[in-house]
């Protein structure tokens, strides 16, 4: 960076020296004054004087060169962003890290699990080696010459091979036109129709979405004095209970225990059970002393502890569930283990149920305390945002039903019950739940103005296994749940929505049409362009979704194109785990719980300190001793942490640039933009550059 300096120059601006002061190293600060006081526009270089404005050439030129130092030091900052990632990439590529050192389950065949990969590699392959077929005829003219060009040539050796590869490329051409065209253009077709399809599905979903915001509706409780009159006797607050389930989560277990301790609620009409399925002594350790503390200090809160883990976070629900003093309790609410509801939640939501026996749940929204973190934290923002604001809040209006999101909700115990309970068959206990709740006739209400705080995973790894669970289990659910929706006595709207909406369209077709037609289809039609993609499916109706999603939050607007090419990638890792779960490979049955950071708001802080008794410090003091002697251990942990790279998404990386290469020999424009940037982006999410960078 260069040295502050200063410009003096003389200029005759009314009959006065100008001095011009240049003091900022980015040139980004002018300062002009001249002895007499006369005015000087800093960004037009124009002179104003008492009289009238006189334009001064040189200040012009002044303010040209500022603007061209200004782009010199943008240009400095690119480059040396640019050798930054330069120098992440060759150590990423060092290390060696690998998405093939991932344990996968003990069910899973090997083979099974490097299927994929497999047929990706052969694709790439395949794709390296047919452009460079093409390269060679595009620069031999064989795309150009005909039959009769070959008759003219001489018998010379050269002549002979040449002959003899035009040959060989006529039959490729053949080949193409009469076998591989048809077929691929029929897929091409059916992938548009179901885009087409799942399009109009979200435009309806926005059309909903904009009538509420319009209308103004939202769902409201009927008057009670439940909740907002202490003074009137207990028995208007209804029976809670809380539940936490957690498992090796020693980030976000005190900042969750203390959220939930200080909810605004008679403290006999609500108890909390911390239900623990951690298989690290020292974790469990720490949570059973935090409950000790907060049970001193006149909370209802007890541990619980499995020491046969079976069944998951469903296995936890259900252990708890089996207590005999849940018969006492009316409610059961919720949280994992790094949600942190506001003081005030269970007043907003419990009022819901009154007057309203057919309600079994009532569903708040979540938000995010680190949903500024990273690139990665905001294109999931931007997706959860729409999904919060515009699929599960028209759902709940409309249709009072959606798909319950596994915590920040409170259920009606007697649905539960009905619905029969917990199950641990598949990976989404929430969604299996929620569906047979449906069956049974419950209805089900969406609050968007009740929020309630938690964690977005800021590494790719992270986010990664947690779609893969998320889009791998409402297939296993389908299977399981298909004879008992046609079976069920229900209208057949809902059978129709369940069936078709709800499974097919939003958890199968979505993740099948996205990767088959940007990842294979698109690229293949490069290689065989007697098969076309229009560019409105490439790049305008995309582009319209694109900028739906990103409605809800207007403020993430420039990151739109990122988003649009994020969604893309992730499709791989969708539609794999769409197949797993819907052809019950070992990966379906995969549970990872989805690291958190322990993050909290600063408010939330402050807010916990000022209500935080001053008894509780004294009574955690003998607690820091163990936490001090336990401090080693963590430290472990974290220097096992780095970054991977991920084959797959590598491999389609190449894939795609190979196809971007072959489009601009067939100059095609739009369809050479989108495979470059889908490239990159797929490039920049294999090398793990996406997320949390770990040193």
């Amino acid at each position: 960076m260069a040295p502050p300096f200063s410009w003096w120059a003389n200029e005759k601006h009314r009959g006065t020296p100008v001095v011009v002061k240049m003091e900022n190293p980015n040139w980004s600060m002018v300062e002009i004054s001249s002895p007499d006081d006369a005015d000087v526009d800093p960004f037009s270089g124009a002179g104003v004087s008492k009289g009238g404005k006189n334009k001064n050439a040189k200040q012009i030129t002044w303010v040209l060169l500022l603007k061209a130092h200004r782009a010199a030091g943008c240009l400095t900052s690119l480059a040396s962003a640019f050798f930054a990632l330069a120098g992440a990439v060759r150590r990423r590529v060092a290390a060696g890290h690998t998405d093939a050192s991932d344990t996968a389950p003990p069910s899973e065949n090997p083979l099974i699990r490097t299927r994929f990969y497999t047929f990706i590699k052969a694709f790439l392959f395949l794709s390296i080696l047919l452009l460079s077929v093409e390269i060679v005829a595009f620069f031999n003219g064989y795309h150009l010459a005909d039959a009769a060009d070959l008759r003219r040539l001489s018998f010379s050796s050269s002549a002979v091979v040449a002959s003899f590869a035009h040959s060989l490329y006529s039959h490729w051409l053949r080949i193409r036109v009469d076998f591989l065209a048809p077929p691929l253009q029929f897929l091409a077709n059916v992938c548009v129709v179901l885009f087409i399809i799942q399009s109009a599905d979200r435009l309806i979903l926005c059309l909903g979405c904009f009538w509420i915001k319009f209308k103004r509706i939202k769902p409201s409780p009927q008057l009670t004095n439940a909740g907002r009159d202490p003074e009137a006797g207990r028995e208007v607050f209804p029976m809670v209970l809380v539940q936490i389930p957690m498992c090796n989560e020693r980030e976000v277990y005190q900042q969750s225990i203390a959220a939930v301790c200080n909810l605004d609620w008679p403290k006999s009409n609500m108890l909390v059970q911390v239900l623990d399925d951690s298989d690290d002594p020292t974790t469990q350790s720490l949570i059973k002393d935090e409950v000790a503390k907060w049970h001193q200090n006149g909370a209802r809160i007890v541990y619980r502890h499995r020491v046969i883990r079976d069944g998951y976070k469903a296995g936890n629900l259900k252990s708890a569930m089996n207590c005999s003093y849940v018969k006492d309790y009316e409610f059961v609410v919720i949280f994992d283990a790094d949600f942190q509801p506001t003081p005030d939640f269970l007043k907003r939501t419990v009022p819901h149920f009154e007057g309203n026996e057919d309600v079994g749940l009532v569903q708040a929204r979540w938000s995010f305390v680190n949903k500024d973190e990273n690139l990665l934290t905001r294109l999931q923002y931007i997706n959860l945002c729409f999904h919060f604001e515009v699929e599960q809040q028209v759902n709940g209006l409309f249709l009072n039903f959606f798909g319950f999101n596994g915590t920040a909700g409170v259920w009606r115990i007697k649905a539960l019950e009905d619905a029969g309970g917990w199950l641990e068959r598949t990976t989404v206990e929430d969604m299996d739940i929620a569906v047979r709740a449906h069956l049974k006739g419950w209805k089900f209400v969406f609050l968007n103005d009740v929020e309630c705080q938690c964690e977005l995973p800021e590494s790719y790894e992270a986010y990664r296994k947690q779609q893969h669970r998320w889009h791998s289990g409402p297939m296993q659910l389908f299977r399981l749940c298909l004879p008992d929706i046609i079976r069920a006595k229900i209208g057949f709207w809902k059978k129709f929505n369940l069936i078709f909406l709800f499974f097919l369209l939003r958890k199968l077709i979505l993740p099948f049409y996205s990767f088959t037609l940007f990842c294979v289809i698109l690229p293949m039609t490069m290689f065989v362009p007697e098969a076309e993609l229009p560019a409105w499916v490439v790049c305008y109706i995309p582009a319209t979704m694109s900028f739906l999603n990103i409605l809800p939050v207007l403020r993430s607007f420039p990151f739109i194109v990122p988003y649009l090419l994020f969604e893309n990638t992730m499709s791989v890792t969708k539609f794999n785990a769409m197949i797993s779960g819907l052809f019950q490979l070992g990966s379906a049955y995969e549970w990872v719980v989805t690291k958190k950071s322990g993050r909290s708001s600063e408010g939330d802080l402050l807010s916990l300190i000022e209500k935080e008794p001053k008894k509780e410090r004294s009574g955690s003091a003998p607690n820091l001793e163990a936490l001090v002697k336990q401090e080693p251990k963590p430290k472990k942990e974290l220097k096992k942490k780095h970054n991977r790279i991920y084959r797959k998404e590598l491999a389609l990386a190449f894939l795609l640039l190979t196809a971007s290469a072959r489009s601009l020999l067939s100059a095609q424009g739009i369809h050479f933009y989108f495979l470059l940037f889908q490239g990159i982006s797929f490039l920049l999410v294999g090398l793990d550059l996406i997320g949390e960078q770990i040193e």
